[in-house]
């Protein structure tokens, strides 16, 4: 065998492989007598049959596994004689292969990047303080309280926290909406809706309970609203400027449960002090998990930074990119964004995902470097762990989802991948320098 390595980038390798006519014509003598020891004919045993009868009969099927048999020892001879770290295939050009004669394969592969780990201590992250104030306590059973709020009518005028039942048609300049956007008839007449006054969160239409306080019940007004210039569950309407009459039809306030034995049983508490020393545990619980993923957001960050620019396989670029656009464009379809935006917008679309997509790969590549140099492994307890939380979101049972998983060769390499980043970043977290901030301000 020959052997010529030629360099496309910094991670693609092109191994130009020639086999003798002796070595090729070893893997079809193979082939052959393996079909041979198989093959039923007439008028003889199985595997009794002459070689030069089994050749003719299985011509196509001799051939084609011939030259699967040539191409995978030109890989398997080449990639060992040339030590590279091989992450991908992404090419095979086979040339012309035949018994008797010599063969030149060319096959085009993506490597392992060679690169320097950065100094791994002292990243530095900010967290929040886990234990949580009298204030986030009250806050939490108010939101509780709120969560079975009753909605009684009102005779008065709605303010802020009311929810409204009313009617509204839309123009844009004099012209219907209906009449602009035709398939988006709830931007432009509604008979009947509901809308809650200055809510945390628009409505359908941006602006619009911000604006109907002190209205009452009979009352009409015309309300201006501006889309946003990206509107894409309307493009139609995007950066218009649209005036609606409403038509207030009821106004409804919310009345809080009193904080009674009733609501104490309903979250499993019998008095206040123990609901509030069950809410105060539930908040150090999310406040620890938000601070723990806040530090694994913010030493992958450093942990990039610190170890500057570096060649990453084109092809894990391009696998990644496509899997973050079609995330992407699913999620923005089931919100009613048409198919033509991704299309007027492909090119930018494209070029961000990319982007993260080479920042994705570059991480992994960082965290298999740290688990390989702090000899990081995946124990059976792990997996265990690992399916047991699997199985809770899925809502599948454990050993179900470990039968499933132990079929699945792939699935079973990215959970013990995921698993060892993990580990990975629980020790680059070990390692980092903590401050505490204070906590975010609430809207």
């Amino acid at each position: 065998m020959n052997l010529e390595i030629k360099d496309i980038s910094a991670t693609r390798k092109s191994l130009v492989v020639t086999l003798t006519a002796a070595e090729v014509d070893a893997e079809h003598q193979a082939v052959v007598a393996g079909f041979a020891r198989m093959a039923s004919l007439p008028g003889f045993r199985p595997g009794k049959a002459p070689a030069a009868m089994v050749a003719k009969r299985y011509a196509k099927e001799i051939a084609d596994e011939f030259k699967q048999k040539v191409v995978a020892k030109a890989y398997r001879e080449g990639s060992e004689q040339a030590k590279l770290d091989v992450v991908q295939v992404t090419d095979v050009e086979e040339g012309a292969i035949a018994s008797g004669t010599a063969a030149t394969i060319t096959v085009t592969v993506d490597v392992r990047p060679v690169f320097t780990l950065p100094d791994l201590t002292g990243l530095a992250t900010e967290v929040q303080p886990e234990e949580p104030t009298d204030a986030e306590v009250d806050e939490m059973i108010e939101g509780l309280r709120a969560e079975r709020a009753d909605f009684q009518v009102a005779t008065r005028v709605a303010k802020k926290g009311d929810y409204v039942k009313l009617a509204y048609e839309g123009r844009v300049e004099e012209k219907p909406i209906i009449e602009i956007a035709p398939d988006k008839q709830i931007y432009g007449k509604v008979p009947q809706t509901w809308e809650e006054i200055e809510g945390a969160t628009d409505g359908v239409i941006p602006g619009l309970g911000k604006q109907l306080g002190g209205m009452a019940a009979g009352d009409n007004r015309d309300v201006t609203v501006t889309f946003p210039a990206d509107f894409p569950a309307a493009p139609a309407l995007a950066g218009k400027t649209a005036t609606y009459a409403v038509e207030l039809q009821e106004v409804r306030e919310r009345v809080l449960p009193p904080l009674d034995e009733t609501f104490f049983k309903t979250h499993q508490a019998d008095s206040l002090d123990t609901l509030k020393a069950n809410a105060r545990n539930q908040l150090k619980l999310r406040r620890a998990q938000e601070n723990h993923q806040a530090q694994h957001r913010q030493v992958i960050e450093q942990l990039v930074s610190r170890a500057g620019e570096f060649a990453v396989p084109e092809s894990m670029i391009e696998e990644e990119t496509q899997g973050i656009l079609r995330r992407f464009i699913e999620e923005q379809m089931r919100r009613g964004v048409p198919a033509e935006k991704f299309e007027q917008d492909k090119a930018q679309l494209h070029a961000g995902a990319r982007q993260s997509a080479t920042a994705r790969v570059k991480t992994r590549f960082l965290l298999a470097k740290v688990a390989e140099q702090e000899k990081l492994t995946v124990t059976p307890d792990d997996l265990n762990n690992f399916l047991y939380r699997e199985a809770v979101m899925s809502g599948q049972r454990p050993e179900k989802l470990a039968k499933d998983l132990s079929k699945d060769r792939d699935r079973v390499r990215v959970a013990q991948q995921s698993i060892v980043f993990d580990k990975a970043l629980d020790l680059l977290v070990s390692k980092a320098k903590v401050t505490t901030i204070a906590p975010k301000a609430t809207a």
